[in-house]
């Protein structure tokens, strides 16, 4: 009898292949259902894309065929189902309704954020099971927020802001354990907020701001222990702050995690001197316009890292307590519409960094400090409405940068000084309800930036013949005092009213209610200003001096001929040289933030671009700041990598820039159409992010004053035939003296402002350093970073060598190549600068000289 025994290889394979074919039903299923599932979803949101508005059909062109994994704004898992949707920014127009969410099993982002979405939030969402991240922000979507969103319990990030929802927020909120970011602000919210929100233990950010929230903040808001950032202000909320907040009973000392508070505009009420206390990492607090009473407490000054302490329009009382010079970071400080009294203590001249101090309507008394003339960084004075008395100290015409002064409603006697004609960027002053006397310093006519002057209510005299070149002036009010003589030939005055003249000693002008001069001023140039314009043309070469000859001879060829017609409404010249060079709606190919881009093609075979601005009503020029700026900042500069103004035109009706034409258009154009996105390669996308350092490097350094463009997103760079960046769109630059900070209103664009803008409005250099750095990312991501940015505001450092940049690579725009060596090492170096650029201190962020040094190593 033979026995035959396996080898031990022949039993190996036997298993295998065993194996094999108890699997192989089970692999074919897991095949078929993952090939379905793609199928599904490709058909999904092919359905989805043809309910959408026509032009939603030109950027999702790419969306075709059954793989949907290589289409503009979605991306797969290894398995090839969808894992991310991402729309953000695109101009899409529809609703969600026609999209199956069920289609989606595996989806984690859907982000669908600044575009025209209406309708409602379909209550089908809740079968997003896995998702992470919804961001259905600045829409217009309607309707109640679906209770079913609080089954999206792995949700972290949930972003619904800047939309018009009715109702309130949902009560099952709380089921959302996992969020660390919710944003429903400005969302015409209702109701209170929910109890369970104390559920949200991961909560950092929270953002309910801006609706019509009412009731008290709920105690179980104190059950956040990790948050660090609260927003509600603005709502019609009432009560006291809960003691709860940060788990502490009175003070909120132990609050580390507390960053930055903002609770204005509520009807909160509570004694700030025993509710608030040491807030070691507090970086900004605003209380205004609630109902908080008791005294300011010493205690702030124990806050190290605040910049801004804002607790205007409350109920204070006491005195401003001399410890606050112990907050050495302050730069604001808001302390208007209290009860305060007492002086102003001397040492706050000590806080070397404040740029705005306003202490209006307190019943503060004494004289004015003179340290106060050492906060050299002040661009706001704001000390009305008080019982200050003495003289206006001399020593405040040292404050270089100031651009608003309020001295208003005090007791202030004798001259004005005639220091005030140093402070030449000035833009406010309101001296009135005072008893200041004497004559109205000339001096004062030098202010070539002021725009408001009040010196009503005080006994000045003389006559205002110092004040004959204000012509950037436009409110005026000089009534209640001495003044006598004709009125300055300036705007200001010639649209001045009747109230701001009376009750004088005998002015005279062209103004309904006062006296006409005896002999009135020559009328001969006003009379021929009407149907006037200028044309001004930069001497750039001998190609700038052909169009400026042509643009002169073609205007006034046409001016002479209009002149023969009789007509009874007869067309402005301005018009009519639009209508010579056939600027219809047609040829727009561009806009701009003032205005239209038309492309011209000049009898002189050139093509160039011409911005118009909008048109203005009754010949008023609604735009001539925008306008003046953009000519002001351009006139100055030459570099390869901004636009080349070749001239402009300063019409009441038509204003227009001619300038060089950049056919490729902007950068934002460019990402979102897949053949222009990958002819944009990667040489192409590193120069152009250079070019952008350089441009910005040169205005910063050699500009004198330097230019702050304050408005760099992708759609202000734009791309000639070769693909060179050049710099455009200069209506929002600001013309700054080194070192110097700009306190204004908020300019820019939504995702490439810099976060201290948020707050503070200081418009300086470092702000164009972080909007490059959201542009650099943009540029070789493909798309805005959107939340990216989020991530590493608080979390960069400059430079730092230990970065991880694998989380930036994956990012990388997937329409092009991954690049290879050397190009991929460029681009780290430009990620590895651009989380710099997005560092949260500007203090920290790297100037645009290093960063162009930097990339030309």
């Amino acid at each position: 009898m033979v026995f035959l025994f396996p080898t031990l290889v022949s039993m190996k394979l036997l298993s295998l292949w065993l194996l094999l074919l108890v699997m192989a039903p089970s692999l074919h299923a897991t095949l078929s259902s993952s090939l379905s599932v793609q199928h599904t979803e490709a058909n999904t949101l092919l359905k989805w894309k043809a309910s959408l508005g026509n032009s939603s059909q030109t950027f999702l062109s790419s969306w075709d065929g059954n793989s949907s994994c290589n289409w503009l704004g979605i991306i797969c898992d290894h398995s090839g189902s969808v894992s991310s949707i991402n729309l953000t920014n695109m101009g899409l127009s529809g609703t969600l309704q026609p999209l199956n969410f069920s289609s989606f099993p595996n989806i984690l982002t859907l982000d669908i954020s600044l575009n025209n979405f209406t309708g409602s939030i379909p209550p089908q969402i809740g079968v997003f099971s896995k998702l992470t991240h919804l961001h259905l922000s600045y829409n217009y979507l309607t309707g109640p927020i679906p209770s079913e969103i609080t089954q999206l319990v792995n949700l972290q990030v949930l972003r619904l802001e800047k939309n018009v929802f009715d109702g309130s927020i949902p009560d099952e909120i709380g089921a959302l354990r996992n969020l660390r970011d919710i944003s429903i602000q400005i969302a015409n919210l209702t109701g209170t907020i929910p109890k369970s929100i104390g559920n949200l233990t991961s909560l950092l950010f929270l953002d309910f701001s801006q609706n019509n929230l009412y009731g008290h903040i709920p105690h179980e808001i104190g059950n956040l222990s990790n948050l660090k950032q609260l927003w509600l202000r603005n709502n019609n909320l009432h009560g006291s702050i809960p003691r709860e907040i940060c788990a502490v009973p009175k003070s909120l000392k132990n609050c580390s995690s507390l960053w930055r508070v903002w609770l204005e505009q509520n009807q909160l009420s509570g004694n700030v001197t025993e509710d608030f206390g040491v807030y070691p990492n507090l970086d900004y607090i605003d209380l205004s316009h609630n109902n908080f009473y008791g005294h300011l407490s010493p205690k702030w000054g124990k806050c190290h890292n605040l910049t801004s302490l804002k607790i205007s329009n409350n109920n204070l009382s006491g005195s401003i307590p001399p410890e606050l010079i112990q907050a050495t970071n302050l730069h604001v400080l808001e302390l208007s519409s209290n009860h305060l009294v007492g002086d102003i203590p001397e040492d706050l001249g000590n806080l070397t960094y404040l740029f705005k101090l306003s202490l209006n309507n307190n019943n503060l008394s004494g004289n004015v400090p003179i340290q106060i003339a050492s906060l050299l960084d002040l661009d706001t004075l704001e000390l009305g409405a008080n019982r200050f008395s003495g003289l206006i100290p001399t020593q405040l015409g040292n404050l270089a940068k100031l651009l608003h002064l309020n001295l208003s409603r005090n007791k202030f006697v004798e001259n004005i000084p005639s220091e005030f004609g140093k402070l030449k960027y000035l833009q406010n002053l309101d001296l009135s309800m005072n008893t200041l006397s004497g004559k109205i310093p000339p001096v004062l006519g030098e202010l070539k930036s002021l725009e408001t002057l009040n010196l009503s209510h005080n006994h000045l005299s003389g006559d205002l013949s110092g004040l004959d070149e204000m012509r950037s002036l436009i409110s005026i009010d000089i009534s209640y005092n001495q003044l006598q003589g004709p009125l300055p030939n300036i705007p200001a005055f010639k649209m001045a009213t009747i109230e701001a003249l009376r009750n004088n000693k005998g002015l005279c002008g062209n103004v309904s209610g006062l006296e006409p001069c005896p002999t009135s001023p020559d009328n001969y140039e006003n009379h021929h200003k009407t149907n006037r314009f200028i044309l001004v043309f930069l001497p750039i070469g001998l190609g700038t001096s052909m169009l400026a000859l042509f643009v002169f001879g073609v205007s006034y060829h046409y001016y002479r001929s209009s002149k023969k017609k009789v007509q009874e409404d007869e067309e402005s010249p301005g018009q009519n040289l639009f209508s010579i060079w056939s600027f219809d709606g047609k040829m727009v190919y561009d806009f701009g933030g003032q205005g239209s881009v038309y492309k011209a093609e000049l009898q002189t075979g050139q093509v160039v671009a011409v911005k118009k601005l909008h048109s203005v009503q009754n010949g008023e020029m609604s735009d001539v700041k925008a306008f003046t700026s953009e000519i002001q900042a351009l006139t100055e500069i030459r570099h390869r990598n901004i636009v080349k103004l070749y001239g402009y035109c300063s019409h009441s009706r038509f204003p227009f820039l001619v300038y060089e034409l950049m056919e490729k258009g902007s950068i934002d154009k460019i990402l979102k159409e897949e053949e222009e996105a990958i002819a944009f390669n990667w040489k192409r996308r590193v120069d152009a992010i250079k070019g952008v350092a350089n441009a910005l490097c040169y205005m910063h350094n050699d500009c004198s004053p330097p230019i702050v463009h304050r408005d760099i997103s992708s759609k202000n760079v734009l791309l000639n035939l070769e693909y060179v960046a050049h710099v455009s769109d200069f209506g929002t630059a600001k013309l700054l003296n080194p070192n110097s900070t700009n306190w204004t209103s908020f300019v820019g664009t939504f995702g490439y402002a810099a976060p201290e803008l948020a707050y503070t409005m200081e418009a300086n250099e470092k702000c164009d350093v972080y909007s490059f750095g959201v542009l650099a990312l943009e540029i070789v991501f493909g798309e805005h970073p959107g939340e990216f940015v989020s991530w590493l505001v608080s979390a960069s450092n400059m430079m730092e060598s230990t970065l991880d940049i694998s989380s930036f690579l994956g990012k990388l725009d997937e329409r092009l190549p991954h690049p290879t060596k050397p190009m991929a090492k460029e681009i780290d170096s430009i990620v590895r600068m651009a989380n710099a650029c997005l560092t949260e201190n500007p203090r920290s962020r790297p100037t645009m000289d290093q960063v162009a040094n930097y990339f030309s190593k």
